[in-house]
């Protein structure tokens, strides 16, 4: 039985109602709460062979921190929040559900409306639980039944509070990923760590969706999204927009004999074509395609601290390339640099935001723009190195203190769309 809100649940955003463009940043449970201990990822850390950098630990202690993080970022003049729910803390073991956990992610949804924000809800970002893993995930079609099933449970319970909901966390990255060098240096590792963490939880197979085999998974997953799709547009009774997120680059060709299109039918076109009420895009630079792989990074270009090209340009490229696919409406639900130059930072956001702008003046239905990220977390493989946060986090006292950006990002926010944009 769903239960009274705090406040209304916020309907779909009609077509052309720019006054409820939502302006937020985002963070994902696994990478800031901590101590999600019965995660699949959780497993693939604490193996040998391991590609991740260093464990999550505590992450940011974001579970325990999450309502001060809360007020901090309403304070900043956003009017949305984007987080996540871990199934494996809904869900710790198969049909176990946890009414605690239930009740705490209800709280958070209640504190981000008690501060006047839109909750986005990512029901799945990259991970998964252990027994879920264990049983092959989503690279078997049994892996689709309790993930609608985890669907159905957290949008009855806490539908009434939703404002955006996104089934999946960029379940187009393995595509993505496939078309550069690192992932095929990377397979044989990935290989043995899933061993290893096959015989550490004494399974046959262990496959967490952000280490699958993406073209098992991607029909899978569709199918996933399709069906969790009806079910929360039911919990919800229709009032709250139901979508997915993609990974998106402003692919452009890098030599003659290109193929653009071969990509984006490995890497995005299947997810713009599954039903939904809006994609989330999420760009943070640009790929050079060339015929079967794409190319290397320009000699003499600036480097993120993800060894991407430095490019807030291509955000405006990437909404473009969408739109062209897609009719559907669009929230940037991503986009950001790693860098320890904050000043850096503000360039980004100063360049990036525009090229919305420049998308909406030109009738691309663009719902929002969520910058990643609110905190500095830990970054999957990656570990704790890159920091892509508006807000530094201190690792020994996880005191948070808000960075340059974050004022002005805040500052953009508060003035809203420009004025031949508004409502």
């Amino acid at each position: 039985m769903v239960t009274a809100g705090v406040a209304a649940v916020a309907g779909p955003v009609r077509a052309g109602d720019r006054s409820a463009f939502l302006w937020g940043s985002a963070g994902a449970a696994y990478q800031t709460e901590g101590g999600n201990v019965a995660s699949d990822l959780w497993v693939m850390e604490h193996v040998q062979p391991t590609i991740f950098r260093e464990a999550s630990g505590d992450a940011v202690d974001a579970y325990h921190r999450v309502f001060d993080d809360v007020a901090l970022a309403a304070s900043l003049g956003l009017n949305a929040h984007r987080f996540s729910i871990e199934w494996s803390r809904i869900e710790p073991e198969r049909g176990q559900v946890s009414l605690a956990a239930i009740a705490y992610y209800r709280r958070v949804l209640e504190a981000i409306r008690s501060h006047g924000m839109t909750p986005v809800v990512t029901l799945h970002h990259f991970t998964s639980p252990r027994w879920f893993a264990a049983a092959a995930g989503f690279e078997t079609r049994e892996g689709i039944e309790p993930f609608v099933r985890y669907a159905e449970i957290v949008s009855r319970h806490l539908g009434d509070l939703f404002g955006v909901v996104a089934t999946f966390n960029e379940p187009n990255l393995g595509g993505l990923l496939s078309w550069g060098s690192l992932t095929k240096q990377l397979r044989p590792i990935i290989q043995a760590s899933r061993e290893a963490a096959a015989r550490a939880v004494g399974a046959d197979r262990f496959a967490p969706l952000v280490l699958g085999d993406f073209r098992i998974q991607t029909p899978i997953i569709i199918e996933a999204h399709e069906r969790a799709y009806d079910v929360i547009r039911r919990e919800t009774g229709g009032k709250v927009p139901v979508g997915l997120t993609v990974a998106v680059n402003e692919e452009r060709p890098g030599a003659p004999d290109a193929r653009v299109e071969a990509k984006l039918e490995d890497a995005l076109l299947p997810w713009l074509r599954a039903r939904g009420d809006f994609i989330g895009i999420q760009n943070y630079t640009y790929s050079l395609v060339g015929k079967d792989a794409d190319l290397p990074n320009p000699e003499g270009v600036e480097l993120t601290q993800m060894n991407y090209p430095f490019a807030p340009e291509a955000l405006e490229g990437a909404i473009r390339m969408v739109a062209r696919h897609t009719d559907k409406p669009i929230y940037v639900t991503e986009n950001g640099v790693a860098t320890e130059d904050d000043t850096r930072r503000i360039a980004f956001i100063d360049k990036a935001i525009p090229g919305v702008f420049a998308c909406m003046r030109d009738g691309i239905d663009i719902r929002g723009y969520i910058h990643w990220s609110f905190l500095d977390n830990w970054e999957w493989f990656a570990g704790f190195g890159p920091k892509f946060g508006l807000v530094a986090v201190d690792r020994t006292t996880f005191e948070r203190a808000p960075k340059p950006s974050a004022a002005h990002f805040g500052r953009i926010a508060r003035a809203g769309l420009p004025g031949d944009l508004r409502p």
